[in-house]
């Protein structure tokens, strides 16, 4: 008897772990209500979630979990396992989620630019003919490259975003195993799955998945370029660039560069004991410390010369756009925000914040340098509040490496294996079944419906109509490159400007950039003449009791064919879409 209890008590963490698996997820769903995501926010995505079939579901994930905890932790290329396991998972989820943010607008529009006018125009035209609203060239550049070689289909984009994160996944894991030991890696990979909201944002035509790739891919280079030298000096180089040019976000998390730099400085390698004396690289030989301030010089300067190329060719545009920034986005950060508890909480799996947090103790108690390196990037987001999951999900690379590291002070292997897999399947199965069905019922939603609907009619022309209402959310105008985005039809649309609010009115707008729409060459080809050939597609703000005269004069002689009309009821920007052909 004495024998039993000694087992139950060996083994308790253990079976508390479905218990507080159930208590996290139980106190969250009854304060879901404080949860302030912009997006898939708890309360919007259980409002309509049956419990009594969801509930089962989760038990059933936590079992699965259990099984998964039972299989050993296996060197033989985990990294390649996350990899592909991170890769199908998020086709599971992503590959017909609508379009459910308008800044696809802006994205799609540059990717067509250079599909039909090629590389050099484009990057001639950047802050001439094309206005760069904040972004920065790199994304929408690959984004066209990929539309000139397969074909402007929004399935090119999302396999793109999909790999990046899969690549995100696999530079994570690579990391952990650098700067500590495999199995940590390999557990920081892993919970990046456990993290729901990035599965909202993987399908999007957006540049917030790929950003968080070129980041956390100059972290992995940059610590591979202060150990080996050699090739990994340009490989680093041209990482950084990435980022540079990814997104301006990137400008300032970038300086945990310098952090690696300085560390890797004072312990002349990132060699030390691994945690809990486990083996893996744990960093490499000791480096003379001459050797390791040239390899950062160096990156440092092949980085400035790449990068001081593209400013001094875009230095006015570069320079407006930081102007812009300080005068409309930073005051923004303070208008636009999500709390901490709702990002940290809600939209990541508390086992991972919980960890995240355990991990600053155990870093102090072991006295690990190492630990700033991923703890940085997290302190600049608490210290400057930024509070937007959209932005902060660049640092969940470094997130989930902290958790990894906290975890590391269980020293039970199948509690840390149990505890990963009850992070992991819940989120999947949140994503899943709550933030998906929440996503596809997003008015944006329409666009995509209508999209494929003109793609199959015997249409070769669509005319775009758009009305505009009495208080405007969102210029309508910018829902034709959404709508461009899902057929392959040709669309015509002619934006007269009309309606537009005062500037006092939008100066401070979240969706300032749709109202300083420039509408697309490619749109104002042909004439507005109806024939057997031509749709015309109806775009307005929810519907619209009575027709302007112009519009009924345009849709005489056309029939009804379809109206798209789905709403979650939860914004004030519900576009529909009527589309009309001839009788």
């Amino acid at each position: 008897m004495s024998e039993n209890v000694f087992t139950i008590k060996r083994n308790l963490p253990l079976f508390a772990v479905p218990f507080l698996t159930a208590a996290a997820f139980l106190i969250l769903y009854i304060f879901r209500t404080v949860d302030d995501n912009r997006l898939t926010s708890w309360k919007w995505a259980f409002a309509n979630v049956d419990m009594v079939f969801f509930g089962p579901l989760l038990v059933l994930g936590v079992i699965l979990a259990y099984l998964l905890s039972l299989i050993e932790f296996d060197r033989d290329r985990p990294a390649v396992v996350l990899f592909l396991a991170s890769f199908m998972i998020s086709t599971l989820f992503c590959w017909n989620i609508p379009e459910v943010i308008i800044d696809t607008a802006r994205y799609f529009s540059y990717a067509k630019e250079i599909e039909r006018y090629g590389v050099g125009h484009f990057l001639f035209e950047w802050g001439r003919g094309i206005s760069p609203w904040t972004d920065m060239p790199l994304l929408p550049l690959l984004y066209g490259l990929l539309f000139q070689v397969f074909g402007e289909t929004r399935i090119v984009i999302q396999i793109f975003t999909t790999f990046l994160f899969s690549c995100t996944v696999l530079m994570t894991c690579l990391i952990g195993k650098e700067l500590w030991n495999e199995e940590m890696g390999f557990y920081a990979g892993a919970l990046l799955l456990g993290i729901p909201y990035l599965y909202s944002q993987i399908p999007l035509m957006l540049v917030d998945v790929p950003t968080m790739f070129f980041l956390t891919l100059s972290v992995y280079t940059f610590i591979k370029a202060m150990e080996k030298g050699r090739a990994w000096l340009p490989l680093s180089a041209i990482s950084i660039f990435t980022a540079v040019f990814a997104k301006y976000s990137t400008w300032l998390m970038l300086s945990v560069l310098a952090v690696i730099f300085f560390i890797c400085l004072i312990q002349n390698s990132f060699y030390t004991s691994p945690p809990s004396g486990k083996g893996g690289t744990g960093g490499c030989e000791a480096v003379p410390r001459s050797s390791l301030f040239t390899r950062g010089i160096l990156v440092t300067l092949i980085v400035a010369v790449l990068a001081g190329f593209v400013v001094y060719f875009k230095y006015d545009v570069i320079a407006g756009q930081i102007s812009f920034l300080q005068e409309y986005q930073k005051p923004g950060l303070k208008r636009w925000t999500e709390s901490f508890i709702s990002t940290f909480f809600y939209q990541t799996h508390p086992f991972i914040t919980v960890a995240a947090i355990c991990s600053i103790i155990a870093a102090v108690i072991r006295r690990d340098l190492k630990f700033l390196i991923i703890s940085w990037l997290l302190i600049l987001i608490l210290v400057l509040q930024i509070k937007r999951s959209r932005y902060a999900l660049i640092v969940f690379p470094m997130l989930t490496l902290m958790a990894s590291y906290g975890l590391d002070m269980i020293k039970t292997a199948q509690v840390k294996r149990y505890i990963l897999a009850c992070a992991v399947i819940p989120s999947v199965i949140v994503a899943l079944f709550a933030y998906k069905p929440l996503l596809m019922n997003m008015s944006l939603g329409n666009l995509k419906a209508a999209g494929s609907y003109l793609q199959s009619m015997e249409v070769d022309e669509i005319e775009v109509l758009t009305i505009q209402p009495e208080d405007p959310a969102v210029n309508i105008a910018a829902t034709v490159p959404v709508l461009d985005l899902f057929t392959g039809k040709k669309i015509i649309y002619h934006y007269d400007g009309r309606n537009t609010p005062p500037v006092e009115d939008i100066k401070e707008s979240p969706l300032r950039f749709t109202w300083e729409y420039n509408n697309p060459l490619y749109y104002a080809g042909g004439s507005p003449v109806r024939d057997d050939k031509r749709a015309i597609v109806l775009i307005g703000n929810a519907p619209v009791r009575e027709l302007p005269a112009e519009i009924q004069n345009r849709l005489m002689n056309l029939s009804s064919a379809k109206v798209f009309n789905r709403s979650t009821g939860l914004f004030r920007f519900n576009p529909f879409v009527a589309i009309y052909l001839p009788e």
